[in-house]
Order: structure tokens, then sequence, then C-alpha cells
């Protein structure tokens, strides 16, 4: 007598595959959400790799690294001169990197006339890794071939209430204002602990594209802000006019700029703070915004725009801290708070619960 086979009904196939289905649905925001902590703890590891390096160049010149070294030399190339990244290569065994450098010629252009000046390609074209965040790996350089970074100085807190209270801020190169570096740790007296150094930002969209508002990369761009607020007047009410204005930009407006965040790594202007820096305005991953009160021409965001670090970072940013110690501060920190932090000087006094 033959045994009969029983295989799977198709009714049974379709239960299992379902039963499956619904594992991978529920497994799958777990993988995820551990994935994003292994890059998240990188962010983190990059962040402190920074604040060594800053105080390994602290030891050997006395004062930290300013923003931009402009000027530098006879060529200026309009304002354009070279990053804080450049003077931490040696404390972040980038030696060679360093060597290969030529300080002697422009970043973009010079006083002879020329447009565009193809120097230091071999160092501006090169990608270092310890200046990327791995959750910000899905976009391409802003200005390709050149290299780009996720990881910025702290240009300071509203310069709408006062200019240039950070640490990696700008030199008397630059300004004559009485906030001007160079400086060290005798310049940080709120603390070092309470004050920020560096955080993060998304890098630029390539090509510098318009988009609105209410498109999915709206924080890789830098919209304008309706309320002007003047520079150093110590008014917060103006202040947050501004920043009202800028959370209010309707979702049709489009972008000032897009490819302003992390711009040329090795580049730096002294009003261009989103090419390599951030401030303590709006709070993280808030909009980047242009002060209508700044030069009209400051499409990179001005000194009293604002240009907050922001990641793809679920609830908040990393940020070093200039006793290099590294802290997730929350989109909900209060405005204040993330105020103080932003400032070297403002005898401002900060608990770490508050952030």
């Amino acid at each position: 007598m033959r045994r009969s086979q029983r295989g799977f009904t198709l009714i049974e196939l379709l239960v299992v595959i379902a039963i499956i289905g619904v594992l991978i649905a529920l497994l799958l925001p777990a993988v995820q959400a551990a994935r994003e902590a292994a890059r998240r703890s990188q962010c983190t590891n990059n962040l402190k790799q920074l604040g060594l390096a800053a105080h390994n160049y602290l030891d050997q010149n006395q004062v930290f690294p300013l923003m931009t070294n402009f000027p530098a030399g006879q060529d200026h190339s309009w304002g354009w001169a070279y990053s804080w990244t450049l003077g931490l290569l040696p404390h972040m065994e980038q030696q060679p990197l360093f060597n290969a450098f030529n300080y002697s010629i422009g970043m973009f252009g010079n006083a002879s006339g020329n447009t565009y000046q193809q120097g230091n390609t071999t160092v501006g074209y090169t990608q270092v890794a310890t200046f990327l965040c791995p959750s910000d790996m899905t976009k391409a350089r802003p200005a390709a071939p050149y290299g780009t970074q996720n990881y910025f100085g702290n240009y300071g807190g509203p310069g709408s209430m006062l200019q240039f209270t950070g640490t990696i801020t700008i030199g008397v190169g630059s300004s004559t204002h009485r906030n001007a570096g160079p400086f060290g740790t005798e310049g940080i007296r709120d603390g070092t602990s309470n004050t920020a150094m560096f955080s993060e930002r998304l890098v630029g969209i390539r090509g510098g594209p318009q988009i609105r508002r209410s498109d999915p990369d709206w924080k890789r761009a830098v919209f304008t802000g309706t309320v002007g607020a003047a520079a150093d007047s110590g008014d917060a009410a103006a202040t947050m006019a501004f920043i009202n204005s800028c959370r209010n930009i309707p979702p049709t407006e489009t972008s000032r700029r897009s490819n302003a965040s992390g711009y040329v790594w090795i580049a730096s202007y002294p009003w261009h703070l989103s090419v390599n820096s951030y401030n303590h305005v709006g709070g993280p991953n808030s909009v980047s915004c242009h002060n209508p009160s700044d030069a009209s021409w400051l499409t990179f965001v001005g000194p009293l725009g604002s240009a907050p670090p922001n990641s793809n970072h679920p609830g908040g940013v990393n940020v070093a801290m200039a006793d290099g110690s590294v802290r997730f501060v929350k989109d909900t920190v209060n405005l204040e708070t993330w105020w103080a932090l932003g400032t070297r000087n403002g005898g401002e006094i900060v608990s770490a619960d508050q952030f």
C-alpha cells in the first residue's frame, strides 16, 4: 500500500510568510537602533579626538586654534583663508597631510586676478575620516572633489547679543572686536566643562540646488528670517524675535543656499559661519537662518545669523566641551542654557542637568 505524501497547503505557506514578515517588522527597528547607537558612539569618539587635538594644539601654541587664519601671507584670496582643521592635523596622526599643505598660496584666488586657484588640491581633495560622522554618509561632498566635514567649531552665542564669544572663533587679524582671539584656557572664564568647543552639522548638498523648507533635506540648507537683530545689542527679545521668524518660515519657502555646510574642509572665511563653524542661537536641529541685519551677500550664514548644530541622531546632537568631554544635548534644551553653553566668558552658571 502506497503511503500518501502531504505537503504544505498554499494557505499554510502564506501564514508562515506572514509570520516571518511580522517578525522582520518587529526586529528591523531594533537592528536600526543598534546600528545608529554604534554610529553615534563613533561620532562621539571623533569629537573626543578633536577635543584632545585642540588641547594638544593649546599645549604647543599656548592658544586654541582660530576659526580662520585670515589674513595669511600676502595672498588673501578675497577673504578665504585656512581653517582650524588644518592646525589640528599634526595632533590627529595626520602630520604627512599637514606637511603637504602649502601655506604660501591662497585658497581660491588672489590679487593677481586668478578667479579660481587650483592650489593645495592634494590636501584639499583628501577626505579625512575623523572629520565625518558615520550617521551622515549618504550625501556627496558639497564642493566635490574637495573633502568636507561634519564637525564644526563653536563661533559663540547669539552675535546679536555679543559677537565672537565662542572657543573656535576669529582673531585680531579679522576683526578689532574685543572678543577677537587668540586665547587659551584663561579666556574660558565660564568653566571648560560648561563651554562648548565642537559640535556636528549635516553636510550641504552638492551643486547647491534650491530646496523648500518642507523638503527632507531642509536641515542642510540656509533660509532667511524676516526679522533682523542688530549686532552686540545685548537684546534677548530682539534675538528671540529673529529666532521666531526663522521658526515660522513657510513650508514653501526656498533656501538661500544649500551647499554651505562643510563646503571645503581646508577653507574658512571670517564671516561665513557654516563652512567650518556653528553657533548657539537657534537650538539643536533648528533651521539655519540668515539674519537680515547681516550683509545680504553672506549666503553661508553671517555672524548675526543662526547656524545651529544638526544631525541624524534621534533627539539631539553631540557636543564636545572645552574640557574634552562629549555630551549629548537634546533638541529640547532651554534656549538660555543653550546660549550660555556657547559663550566662554558670559558669566552664566550652568549645571549638567540643564542640558
